[in-house]
């Protein structure tokens, strides 16, 4: 556990004054369920494959609607409201002995309640937050993470570059829907060759640098199905089976080596023929695309381009607006951790643990959010080494809701609803006091032992949205269901919340 921090004292009304027009734009991010399937404006741009192929089947209906709608003439809390409900909720016991909260009204970014906001603390997985706002920021929503292949250094070798890409599937059908294939790449690179036989696969994941896995991460991490050793260049987010259900999954231990085997079947070469390299100085830069407009599978290698490093393919992950919406709604700490490298990258820096953890807090300070107490290790709140203020929290929530900054808006489409979807299926309805919260609360949570949080939006019963977050990192190690019980009285109280 970190050493204890002493609360900082109240922190003044927010700086930041969103316009009213904030309100619209939170009717339309607060009212989608699940993935997004219908944005106009750029978003369309974004998500776009080229034209869809007509359907002979049927429309799908409109989904239900489980949140509360959005009312821009709503009053909002009054503070002294806010602390007679949430001050003895905040006491409860189960959330051990440092519990920090933030409450911010959504539609003007005033701060209405804080108890230690501005303090670090750990976060656990609600970092994954903070790595959407960056990563969509830094690259842009309709970015996609390619991975290349070039000839070798000697005739017959190819040589596998990874970009990146946590998604890429070996077949048509991997565990992320829409994920590149190395199928595809290598019919490519066949194609590329014009009838010349591959006779090795060179596996080139320099991309990143420093250690795979993160020092603050648990023992238990790498074998524990939630971790994996990072690098540039892995299957199914380096599960051992692309079948596998969500959450807990067994991982290969060299996911580099791992895609590069699977790849040398594909291209009749021998697994024995398969190994670690770099691709030839002088080859062809790493493909990029930072808007969503052509297909996932074009190359422009001309058939027959063979010398040392010439392209023969590439594949593209699917948009960074679906991996962030995949990221946040599953919790996936391999692409949390794989996005919090885009962004060291797109920043100059090393695409390793502190390369990211650097330039993500570059981002943060350029988009003007509070900083103070900030320590990131790495993008998926798997270290301990993590700190994260609450008011940090409820600003960055606030400002990618704002109309001004339309790409960060991708962030609410996979926040789970309260006992809806995604890690908030099963809460609000069967711990006494929570029910309130279905419906209402919409959120990104985090859990390691002794650590839990909760960071999203809510709308109170009179219709204000109200951006919160609470971080606690003292509870009993068998402290969980409690704990999280008590986490879900405050936001059901704040959807419950006249508080004036």
């Amino acid at each position: 556990m970190p050493s204890g921090v002493p609360p900082e004292q109240p922190r003044p009304t927010s700086r930041r004054r969103l316009p009213v027009l904030l309100a619209a734009v939170l009717v339309l991010v607060l009212a989608v369920v699940g993935l997004v399937v219908v944005r106009p404006g750029p978003v369309e741009r974004w998500l776009a494959d080229g034209p869809a192929a007509p359907s002979a089947e049927p429309p799908e209906p409109s989904p239900v609607a489980v949140l509360a709608g959005t009312d821009i003439g709503a009053p909002m809390p009054a503070t002294d409201g806010l602390r007679a409900v949430l001050d003895p909720l905040i006491a409860d016991t189960a959330l051990g002995g440092r519990v920090h909260v933030s409450v911010t009204d959504a539609l003007t970014g005033q701060q209405l309640f804080e108890r230690g906001g501005g303090t670090g603390t750990v976060p656990a997985s609600v970092t994954k937050l903070l790595t959407a706002v960056t990563v969509l920021t830094a690259r842009g929503p309709g970015y996609r993470i390619p991975t290349t292949a070039v000839a070798g250094a000697q005739p017959g070798e190819v040589v596998l570059v990874g970009g990146g890409d946590p998604t890429l599937a070996a077949g048509p059908k991997g565990f992320y829907p829409g994920a590149a294939s190395l199928e595809d790449l290598a019919e490519q690179v066949r194609t590329a060759l014009g009838g010349t036989a591959p006779t090795r696969v060179v596996v080139d994941s320099s991309l990143y640098s420093g250690p795979r896995l993160e020092p603050g991460w648990d023992d238990d991490i790498p074998t524990g199905g939630y971790g994996a050793q990072m690098t540039a260049l892995m299957l199914d987010g380096a599960r051992k089976d692309p079948k596998a259900g969500q959450g807990w999954a067994e991982r290969v231990n060299q996911p580099d080596l791992t895609a590069g085997r699977a790849f040398a079947r594909l291209l009749g070469v021998p697994e024995s023929e398969v190994r670690s390299g770099t691709a030839p100085a002088g080859s062809t830069e790493t493909t990029e695309t930072t808007e969503a407009t052509e297909s996932p599978g074009a190359t422009g290698a001309p058939v027959g381009a063979t010398g040392p490093g010439a392209q023969l393919g590439v594949v593209q992950s699917p948009p960074l607006i679906r991996l962030v919406d995949i990221m946040i709604s599953d919790s996936d700490n391999i692409i949390g951790e794989a996005l919090a490298r885009q962004v060291a990258l797109a920043r100059g820096r090393p695409a390793s643990f502190t390369g990211a953890a650097s330039a993500m807090t570059e981002v943060l300070s350029e988009l003007g959010l509070p900083t103070e107490g900030l320590a990131l290790a790495d993008g998926s709140g798997l270290s301990r080494r993590n700190l994260i203020s609450p008011t940090l929290l409820t600003e960055t929530l606030a400002l990618a809701a704002s109309p001004d900054r339309p790409e960060l808006g991708g962030i609410f489409g996979g926040l789970p609803v309260g006992g809806w979807s995604g890690t908030l299926r099963d809460r609000y309805g069967s711990v006494p006091g929570t029910a309130a919260g279905a419906g209402t609360v919409r959120a990104k949570t985090g859990t390691l032992t002794g650590v839990h949080a909760i960071a999203g939006v809510v709308t109170t019963a009179e219709g204000r949205p109200l951006t919160f977050a609470v971080l606690t990192d003292r509870v009993p190690a068998d402290g969980m269901e409690p704990a999280r019980g008590a986490l879900d009285r405050i936001a059901a109280a704040l959807a419950t919340c006249g508080c004036r």
